[in-house]
């Protein structure tokens, strides 16, 4: 098993193993002949030309990405905790069109997505991007903490209530201090999929608000290409998502599965 598993393990890095060679080779040592071999004499100017051309975009992203889970993960929170805590009439209508959300494809809503963020004066700025993933992330989030509220027993509940706490007391005393499992795991998926997104990053902003991921069609635009510096790119953009699974990587299954099982 672990024999096969090394095999996997093998086959799925193929693709890193040509990135980190095209991206140390010197522009002239790129060539079909020599797609699979190591370079002789390690070009590390790749990294410091890609940086200098993408650095800004970075930041960006890291704005981008960090807002945007933070608020999405917050209110998904609270949306997951008011519908399974604290049931009223409509809440199961009302969390079946919030999971509708997460069907609509991005290409369906762009351009009513673009108008709307046209009129609320934030085209061209990181803080309409942010709208539109939090706004996005939002059924995900929901439904993520839906299901790890449902194990929470209700005698908490119950006992606040009877303590004189009310709504806000009850999750910022009871409920939020026992979220950390399912924040971790909220963090994990939202930050990977607003820091990997493309179309909106492509249609909702402009060059001084433009995320990495644009950034790095354009490193590889034009006819004569400097391969290396697309594939040093796009290891310093895939950098803070794989800081983030180190970090956080232990616990996402763990919050994950929470609430999977009924004891």
């Amino acid at each position: 098993m672990y024999a096969l598993l090394v095999l996997a393990a093998l086959f799925f890095l193929v693709p890193v193993y040509l990135l980190f060679a095209t991206a140390l080779k010197s522009p002239d040592a790129i060539n079909l002949a020599t797609t699979w071999h190591w370079p002789a004499a390690l070009n590390w100017a790749s990294f410091s030309e890609a940086w200098a051309k993408i650095g800004g975009n970075v930041l960006n992203s890291l704005f981008l990405a960090v807002t945007a889970t933070i608020l999405s993960a917050l209110l998904g929170s609270l949306n997951g905790y008011a519908l399974s805590k604290w049931k009223f009439r409509g809440a199961n209508t009302l969390f079946a069109l919030m999971l509708f959300g997460m069907f609509i494809p991005y290409q369906a809503v762009l351009i009513p997505l673009f108008q709307f963020i046209k009129s609320l004066g934030l085209y061209g700025s990181i803080w309409g991007l942010i709208l539109a993933h939090v706004v996005y992330g939002i059924p995900i989030t929901t439904l993520i903490f839906r299901n790890f509220y449902a194990d929470v027993p209700d005698a908490l509940i119950e006992a606040a209530t009877i303590d004189g706490a009310g709504f806000w007391q009850i999750y910022g005393r009871v409920i939020f201090p026992i979220s950390i499992p399912g924040f971790v795991v909220v963090i994990i998926w939202q930050f990977t999929q607003v820091w990997n997104e493309f179309l909106f990053a492509a249609t909702l902003t402009n060059t001084t608000s433009q995320p990495v991921t644009y950034a790095l069609s354009q490193l590889a635009g034009g006819q004569a290409v400097s391969w290396n510096l697309p594939m040093a790119g796009a290891i310093l953009a895939a950098l803070p998502t794989l800081l983030v699974y180190i970090l956080l990587g232990r616990y996402f299954v763990r919050g994950l599965l929470a609430g999977s099982v009924k004891g």
